[in-house]
Order: structure tokens, then C-alpha cells, then sequence
């Protein structure tokens, strides 16, 4: 399934399950730091007007706590809903249960899932081309001593949060650019370096 709209989870563990289901831009809030980080609000809010945004965590009242926080701070924008059943579990990699005892995004089925999103998501028929981690290295943003401040540079020029990784840089700038475009913005960039 490919996915039109960004997907925000709470934490990497959900987003390597939701990667391995759907080609879609997910970033993380890395769960209750989203309350600190107003660069992080900016970007969603950023993202929820060039693809839209769908929020989807989990079923416990932390979650429910992130996506209306979230929700609150994106009134008006494009931002739709994805919910998961309560059920009862652990996931695998934990030793003990959350404290509500229900499992998250990252222990859910398949099925549901893909229930989940497709109730709400913007199938892409036409795939648009991605920038990729060996372009990323090839421009030099990952790789070197100095790719983390070019990576900086880069994403204060393009308005976007400093601090990220690169994984987290390539997904944003897929989610807003299409690879030509990139790589124009990319050469200007360069040349005001």
C-alpha cells in the first residue's frame, strides 16, 4: 500500500512495523517529547499541508494524550485519524506488559493495521521517485565528518528542524519534494554555500 499522507507514530519501534507494511513517510514524535518540541509541531503542521498527516497511536491513554496534543496544535489542517482495536498483550521485545496492558502499533496484526490505515489513507497510484540513502551519501549529506553540518545547513535553509537524523531528514524531504525538485533546491543550495 502505498500512502499519500505522512504517517505520525509515537516511537521507531512503530515505525519500522508500520515500514515493513506500507511505503508511506512516517516520522516519529519519540512519545511524550512531542510536548517539548515545538520545531517537531512545526514540521507536522509543515507536513499537513503538502501531504497531509495521519496520526496513529496507540490505544492507551498516553496515546490518546499524544494525538490530541497533536490534534490541538494542527486545528484546521489536514490531519486524519487512524485508530487500532484495544487488545490485550506484550509485544515481543518488552519483558512486562504497558501499564494499561494493551498492545501498541508495533504489536498489532498485519490485518489490522492495514484496517487501520486503508479506513482513512490516500492510496498514490503514480509513485513518485524518492531520494534515496546512497543519494543522501553521494551529496555528501550522510557518510563524512561533515554530513551532519551540512545536514544542518540544509535543513535551516529548506525551514526545517536542525537537529535531525538523516534518516529522519530523508524522510521529510521525501514527504515534501519529489526527487527532481530536491536535487534543484539541493544545487541552489550549493551555490549560496
Amino acid at each position: 500500500m502505498v500512502i499519500k499522507e505522512t504517517l505520525i507514530v509515537e516511537g521507531k519501534y512503530d515505525k519500522i512495523r508500520l515500514s515493513s507494511l506500507v511505503d508511506a513517510n512516517i516520522i516519529q514524535t519519540d512519545g511524550f517529547m512531542i510536548f517539548k518540541n515545538k520545531e517537531m509541531i512545526s514540521l507536522i503542521a509543515r507536513l499537513a499541508d503538502e501531504t497531509g498527516v495521519i496520526i496513529l497511536t496507540d490505544s492507551d491513554s498516553a496515546g490518546f494524550k499524544i494525538r490530541n496534543y497533536i490534534k490541538s496544535c494542527l486545528a484546521g489542517k489536514n490531519v486524519k485519524h487512524a485508530f487500532i482495536p484495544s487488545v490485550s498483550g506484550k509485544e515481543k521485545r518488552k519483558a512486562q506488559p504497558g501499564k494499561e496492558g494493551l498492545l501498541g502499533v508495533e504489536g498489532m496484526n498485519d490485518e489490522a493495521l492495514l484496517k487501520a490505515l486503508s479506513d482513512v489513507c490516500s492510496e498514490v497510484n503514480n509513485k513518485k521517485e524518492k531520494i534515496s540513502k546512497s543519494d543522501f551519501y553521494i551529496m555528501g549529506l550522510s557518510g563524512n565528518a561533515e554530513s551532519k553540518k551540512l545536514r544542518e545547513k540544509l535543513a535551516e535553509h529548506l525551514s526545517l528542524p536542525r537537529r535531525m537524523s538523516a534518516n529522519m531528514l530523508l524522510d521529510v524531504i521525501n514527504s515534501l519534494y519529489d526527487k527532481e525538485k530536491f536535487i534543484e533546491l539541493f544545487e541552489e543550495f550549493l551555490h549560496i554555500l
